[in-house]
């Protein structure tokens, strides 16, 4: 009996065929977290229309929206509410019902007669890896890590460092940091490891665990600080954004109050690459994002990092840099951005990127404006206007 085989040629036709047709039925989802609420934006495969779902928890303080890459369905939120004050809630079904976490982060009890600290804002949420279903972590403000083992239903405080007399100490109080409060953010799980852990404190510095959490141990080799203060010292510094690379996890960035850096490991230095920033635009800024599949290639948004801390694009003209070798080189990209008098800037965790080919790049900006680039910053456009001061941007694909 004669067999009936197939010619490579059509074999190779057939998975073109396929990839092309699993490509039309991707969608992006893009999470819009604002000082009043959130917002779900959904994208076709061209990410060339779009479809709101919102507001979400209007009224509300939103720090974080996220999807759990693990069953694509659940979504996280932190949210400080006027009635239930900080808090966390969960939707299974893409947002279409919400519950609230039965124990949301908090600070354990302070023993008799010593002071206690009580969490502001949960501020960041991280998902493990698949090998670790249902576990979260969360960064909150003040600064405290915190994770949930039954996908964000109960937190509980992990490891020491939130009682940690030195932690405590490099912590500093409320009134140092941030405008609106010092943070631990940047809550980073090797996903080669479960146990190896990385976390950033606004101010108190970038720290890491290679066992589980039990310890953790400063990272602070080649980082300045502002002039006058110790390097040395945890308490000065100032990390604003860490990414780890997903196609090399042994790469991190990190955008920093004083420049942008690499860390190459197993080596402990960071090198400062920011230098390489056109000068008059600086190397200070809150966002990094860092390309899915291309450990040498990075997205920044400057802003104004003169002395008096405006807080603002530089002289108004805003625009991402990219560097495409590693911070050697940088490129501006500001085609589609508005040329002058545009005095919004771009938060820490409001610039992401989704997986697509090519890399789509989104941001929201202090002004309430959702921007994206189809093909990696080449060319913007304007999502959206008019939302309130946007907080974080995640982007996910759907199926």
């Amino acid at each position: 009996m004669a067999r009936n085989i197939r010619k490579p040629a059509v074999r190779k036709q057939e998975s073109t065929d396929r990839a092309k047709r699993a490509a039309r039925k991707r969608r992006v989802l893009v999470l819009v977290a604002t000082r009043k609420g959130a917002w779900l934006y959904h994208g076709d495969a061209a990410r060339k229309t779009w479809r709101v779902d919102g507001p979400h928890f209007l009224g509300h303080v939103i720090s974080h929206l996220v999807l759990d890459p693990r069953d694509g369905r659940t979504l996280l939120a932190a949210a400080k509410t006027g009635h239930l004050g900080p808090t966390v809630f969960r939707s299974t079904d893409l947002g279409r019902s919400w519950k609230e976490a039965a124990r949301p982060p908090a600070f354990a009890k302070a023993p008799d007669g010593q002071p206690g600290r009580a969490v502001d804002h949960t501020f960041w949420l991280t998902p493990a890896p698949a090998a670790e279903p249902g576990v979260w972590y969360a960064g909150t403000s003040p600064q405290g890590l915190f994770r949930s083992e039954d996908g964000g239903v109960t937190w509980e405080p992990f490891s020491s460092i939130n009682d940690d007399p030195q932690y405590r100490k490099w912590m500093g109080t409320v009134q140092d940091g941030t405008p609106d409060g010092p943070k631990l953010h940047s809550i980073i799980v090797d996903p080669r490891d479960p146990a190896h852990l990385y976390f950033a404190m606004s101010g108190g510095g970038v720290h890491e665990s290679v066992d589980g959490g039990r310890t953790f141990e400063p990272i602070l080799k080649g980082l300045e600080v502002v002039e006058g203060f110790d390097k040395t010292e945890p308490t000065f510094h100032d990390p604003h954004c860490i990414r780890l690379c997903p196609s090399n996890p042994d790469r991190l960035y990190q955008q920093n109050h004083c420049g942008i850096y690499r860390l190459d490991r197993p080596s402990d230095a960071w090198v400062r690459i920011g230098k390489n920033m056109p000068k008059r635009v600086g190397d200070i800024g809150f966002p990094m994002v860092v390309h899915p599949r291309d450990a040498d290639t990075v997205w920044v948004f400057p802003m104004d990092g003169t002395s008096v801390w405006p807080r603002t694009s530089p002289e108004g003209m805003p625009a991402a840099y990219a560097t495409r070798n590693g911070g050697k080189t940088w490129q501006r990209l500001d085609a589609g951005l508005p040329g002058s008098q545009a005095w919004w800037t771009v938060k820490r965790q409001a610039m992401t990127a989704d997986a697509l080919d090519p890399v789509g790049l989104y941001f929201g900006t202090t002004s309430g404006e959702l921007w994206m680039s189809r093909d990696e910053g080449r060319q913007w456009a304007c999502i959206e206007r008019h939302l309130p001061e946007i907080y974080a941007v995640e982007a996910a694909e759907l199926t």
